[in-house]
């Protein structure tokens, strides 16, 4: 297995405003844009080749990855005009790929941070003789995502809607989005429209008597849709629990780019990342939160949890948790922003305009 698809053309609309000028895989986590993760994952696994499905922002990519050869890889890009769903931009890409029709191809999405063994995926698709081969992870709670029950030799016996009575929990492995596709099976893929991998593509295969291996692999796995799970991930990649090559430095409490500035006495942990430029002023405490290039923490705000977007200002004293603020904004001193609260690109809030307690 040498070749990978790798679909990176969604909106990341639930990650707005973060989104909203740069496409969700090229967001930092832990340093560097998110895609740089899985890619560098992917060439430890013996990935040469990889064609990026790009549909939103897609002029973003080639300038920052140019050819992948910093990487050790071939990439090659291809733009959707139209949206296509995940399985037509499979199709949409199928005439970059070199494998020959029974040799296997990697196929993954670009919001999802997983310890995968993306070898043993491999082969146990070689070993089953499957057409497809799919990454499954158990979760606690299976309501929000669709149920993939497999036999005991682990064949893929059907595919699920979200379970909404507890009698439809048949069992707690999930998709997570990683695939190994025979290359012949990418073809049968109807092509020119768009195609749900998921809703479509794989029940019909089923339907149809392919052979669909499913893989359960429940080491780290999260799906970074939401600015709350991207903070967790960036942080858990700092800290080591989810693995990467493209940490650009030592695991440990936090991650400081070296061109940022901090003062001695700001307190950084929790997988804190500081990039580029950015500053933290004295007495600021940053616990598990990501602060993007060029951005400014004031003296003594207490900052939880949070991203904040390239150049944005958080004020003197203020406290956030949970918070998302976007690129370029600005909010002034003694601000509280709490739980989940998204301040939009460019915005400025006055000092103290928003509290969630009282400012004595």
């Amino acid at each position: 297995m040498t070749e990978a698809i790798l679909l990176v053309g969604g909106k990341g609309t639930r990650l707005r405003p973060l989104t909203v000028h740069t496409p969700k895989p090229m967001v930092p986590a832990a340093g560097v844009p998110f895609l740089t993760h899985q890619l560098a994952r992917a060439r430890a696994a013996g990935v040469e080749h990889i064609v990026l499905a790009t549909s939103y922002l897609a002029e973003v990519f080639e300038p920052y990855f140019g050819d992948g050869s910093a990487l050790g890889l071939h990439i090659e890009y291809v733009t959707e005009t139209e949206p296509l769903g995940t399985g037509g931009a499979i199709r949409n890409v199928a005439s970059r790929l070199h494998s020959g029709p029974d040799e296997p191809v990697l196929i993954f999405n670009g919001d999802i941070l997983t310890g995968l063994d993306i070898r043993a995926l491999v082969a146990t698709h070689e070993d089953s003789g499957a057409d497809v081969s799919l990454h499954l992870t158990k979760v606690d709670d299976p309501r929000a995502y669709g149920l993939v029950p497999t036999d005991p030799t682990g064949r893929v016996t059907a595919f699920l809607e979200k379970p909404q009575t507890p009698e439809e929990i048949v069992t707690d492995q999930i998709n997570a989005g990683a695939y190994v596709f025979r290359r012949s099976v990418i073809d049968t893929i109807p092509e020119g429209r768009p195609v749900s991998v998921e809703r479509e593509t794989f029940p019909d295969l089923l339907a149809s008597g392919a052979h669909l291996q499913g893989m359960v692999d429940s080491t780290y796995w999260l799906d970074l849709g939401t600015p709350q799970a991207f903070v967790r991930g960036s942080a858990d990649l700092v800290l080591g629990r989810a693995p990467s090559p493209a940490v650009p430095g030592r695991c440990g409490d936090r991650l400081v780019l070296p061109s940022a500035t901090v003062a001695p006495d700001a307190k950084l942990t929790g997988g804190t990342v500081v990039g580029e430029n950015a500053v933290i002023g004295e007495g600021a405490r940053v616990d598990g939160s990501t602060v993007l290039s060029g951005a400014v923490i004031e003296a003594n705000a207490v900052v939880t949890d949070s991203l904040i977007g390239a150049g944005a200002r958080i004020g003197a004293r203020s406290v956030l948790a949970g918070a998302v603020i976007g690129d370029g904004a600005d909010v002034g001193a003694d601000n509280e922003l709490r739980d989940g609260v998204r301040v939009w690109c460019g915005a400025s809030l006055p000092a103290g305009a928003v509290r969630f307690s009282s400012d004595q």
